[in-house]
């Protein structure tokens, strides 16, 4: 049995999907990643195939359309970035298609449609899997409407159908355009696959823990919140000495990074912030310099920089963890059991950051406001001990979860469900 799973994005979008694909494994399925060729070797080395989609990420990340991605801080912004981002998607959609030929279910990313209509022409089971919640609720607003205002149920209804039209906004023409190329015609009943994705034999899995937000009781059927997908397995990896030594140094310290977010043409300036920020507070820090390749800066040695470092391992040795509040950047400082203080840049990052805030472990930063006085006071915030408790018993009750072996269950049973139907 051949399950294959569409995934892009950076390594913090990739990584839930591997996790997944490992819990998939177990159960004795062949899984085919495909994904970007940068993380190609990767996959590989966790075991699973990969089926390499060639780009080029680091430009991408380093491009106009990254930059205006990342200032994308309301519902707008984030329309006119993912009009921009689906042009470099279209063409991709042949490698999407070519890569599943002899698939038996295919698992795509709500930025792959065409996961759904590839399965729907080849008579197989497709499943939803989402990085972040999705579906429609009355319940809360959608995660780019989150930190907003409070209108009542049918305005979160609202905004969660504008939440799916916009991410079949990002593949609807790149799916279109391939399928008039390959076929002559559009996917047979073409339209947004998002509503159609709930049931037992198409059912959606979402990559969030139902302690973050909740398994919502006006779900459509077969919508689940499996709890988190984490890869934990970096096979070869291991700490430098320098920084295990920095951590027997003294008192824990706080993380802080921005990942594939951060811009390299503010890294001088924001590590100048984080310094100042951390001198004021007492504190000791990690710098993990990511996509922005370093700052060039001279730190004090209260500071360690470094390129990264597993958050399975490192967060959990932190006293608060400084972030951009992407989706499972914040799902690994939440599992850690440690406060969270979200700088969010843009996208569902405000979402994040207000959701911390609202479970009591953590606090909110808006990036325009990030300011050596403005950290500090975050910092010194989320260090209290109320917050350092509410923290630590909401990360026990992550840890407990097994959110990807979870949807594995869930997505082999909907290969059992269609191979009943077709025999009845």
């Amino acid at each position: 049995m051949l399950i294959t799973i569409f995934t892009m994005g950076s390594r913090g979008d990739v990584q839930p999907y591997l996790a997944l694909g490992l819990a998939l494994k177990k159960t004795g399925a062949q899984v085919r990643l495909v994904t970007l060729e940068a993380f190609a070797d990767f996959v590989r080395s966790l075991g699973l195939e990969c089926y390499p989609i060639p780009g080029d990420l680091a430009g991408v990340m380093n491009s106009a359309v990254a930059d205006n991605a990342r200032q994308a801080d309301n519902p707008l912004k984030f329309l006119l970035s993912f009009n921009e981002l689906k042009k470099l998607g279209f063409a991709m959609q042949g490698h999407f298609f070519a890569a599943c030929q002899d698939a038996d279910l295919i698992v795509y990313h709500p930025g792959l449609a065409i996961g759904y209509f590839t399965a729907q022409e080849r008579g197989i089971p497709s499943v939803l899997a989402a990085p972040f919640p999705l579906a429609p609720t009355r319940t809360h607003p959608s995660l780019i409407f989150y930190d907003g205002p409070r209108l009542g149920g049918a305005y979160n209804l609202l905004t969660h159908r504008i939440f799916e039209q916009l991410f079949w906004m990002v593949s609807r023409g790149g799916v279109a355009d391939f399928w008039k190329q390959k076929f002559g015609r559009l996917p047979t009943d073409f339209g947004s696959p998002f509503p159609r994705q709930t049931s037992v034999a198409r059912p959606t899995v979402v990559s969030c823990s139902p302690h973050v937000f909740a398994q919502a009781a006006d779900f459509p059927s077969h919508v689940h919140h499996t709890g988190f997908w984490f890869l934990d397995e970096e096979p070869g990896w291991k700490p430098p000495a320098a920084l295990t030594d920095f951590l027997e140094r003294g008192p824990a310290p706080v993380y802080v990074g921005f990942g594939s977010i951060g811009d390299p043409k503010q890294a001088a300036q924001t590590a100048r912030t984080v310094a100042e920020a951390l001198r004021r507070t007492g504190q000791r820090g990690i710098l993990a310099t990511g996509w922005q390749g370093g700052s060039g800066q001279a730190l004090p040695d209260t500071i360690f920089t470094l390129d990264s470092a597993p958050h399975a391992w490192l967060f959990p040795r932190m006293a608060a963890v400084v972030h951009h509040g992407g989706a499972g950047t914040t799902a690994a400082g939440l599992r850690a059991g440690v406060p969270s203080v979200v700088i969010p840049h843009g996208l569902d990052q405000p979402a994040w950051g207000r959701r911390v805030y609202e479970l009591g472990v953590g606090t909110s930063v808006p990036h325009k406001k990030l300011t050596a006085q403005n950290l500090a006071g975050a910092i010194e915030l989320v260090l209290k001990s109320e917050v350092r408790e509410t923290a630590k018993v909401l990360g026990e009750k992550i840890q407990a979860e097994n959110g990807a072996e979870t949807a594995a269950k869930i997505i082999l049973a909907s290969i059992a469900a269609q191979a009943t139907r077709r025999q009845g």
